[in-house]
């Protein structure tokens, strides 16, 4: 038996990147230093117990080393899976280094956006009693924060390494956001659980959704050979100011102009005007016209 899952995995069934064996990252150790960046993002919150103004810089750089040390060796083992071409080891372990230096550069503003998304969920959440309730307690912030490092991961060519960044987060919340969406300021997911965001998504400032929205493709176009076409804008744009409720599903590369309300259980494949507000029978009437 063994013999013939060796003759499985290395011949008749083998689906390793390029027919090699190569370690995967290790999502023990991603965790522990995305741990340790929350810790450092906000060290009153995460970080241990005991801080002062006196000892908390000291803090943050001890524990930042540590993250980034980790997540250097992650990256340097996630590289294989994304690039097209091989490389050697010094030239991994180099990228690698690259990615994660630029990486650290980044999170004075990956902060600012995360406070930025810590304001938008206390004003619009009437049952938000602080700011140090949405960062310990709301499963929506907890998936932003992954989202927001997985992001600039991802635009730095650690491509795999920030999916598995997102998967982490949708394990623990049931949110799924793919590290590629375009993702503005002011974000607030509320409750969470079942929310999706596709990979081409772009979604603008001050925008909120509910539990349960799905901003999904509607067709995957294939070529010639049938296989699926990659990469291509497939997801919606949710402009500045939008509040999208549970259950909604929107479809496709459509716009939801600015400063709109889709309603509870919409499903919605069609453009919307600036400024609308769509419910389920204006939803299904469109959809009749069309």
């Amino acid at each position: 038996m063994v013999a013939a899952l060796r003759q499985s995995r290395d011949v008749t069934h083998n689906i390793r990147h390029r027919g090699r064996l190569r370690p995967p990252p290790s999502r023990e150790a991603i965790t522990e230093a995305l741990k340790g960046l929350a810790s450092a993002l906000f060290p009153a919150h995460y970080g241990q117990s005991g801080l002062t103004s006196e000892t908390i810089d000291y803090f943050v750089g001890a524990t930042l080393n540590t993250a980034l040390t980790t997540l250097a060796e992650q990256v340097k083992r996630s590289l294989p899976f994304s690039l097209q071409e091989d490389r050697s080891d010094d030239e991994l372990r180099r990228e690698a280094q690259s990615i994660t230096q630029a990486f650290a550069r980044e999170l004075p503003g990956i902060r600012g956006l995360l406070v930025s998304d810590i304001h938008a969920a206390y004003h619009g959440d009437p049952a938000a009693t602080g700011h140090s309730e949405i960062l310990l307690v709301y499963p929506g912030l907890t998936a932003v924060i992954h989202y927001r490092i997985s992001h600039a991961l991802q635009q730095l060519g650690a491509t795999f390494l920030a999916r598995l960044i997102t998967d982490i987060a949708h394990s623990r919340t049931g949110i799924d956001i793919h590290p590629g969406a375009q993702i503005g300021g002011s974000f607030f997911i509320d409750h969470g659980t079942g929310v999706v965001i596709g990979e081409t998504t772009v979604i603008g400032e001050r925008v909120r959704l509910y539990q349960a929205v799905t901003l999904g493709a509607r067709s995957f176009p294939s070529d010639a050979q049938g296989a699926l076409i990659k990469g291509n804008p497939r997801h919606p744009i949710i402009e500045d100011d939008v509040v999208i409720y549970a259950g909604a599903t929107v479809l496709g590369r459509v716009t939801i102009g600015r400063g709109s309300s889709i309603g509870g259980n919409v499903w919605l494949t069609h453009d919307v005007p600036p400024g609308s507000a769509i419910t389920q029978a204006h939803s299904r009437t469109t959809g009749r016209n069309e």
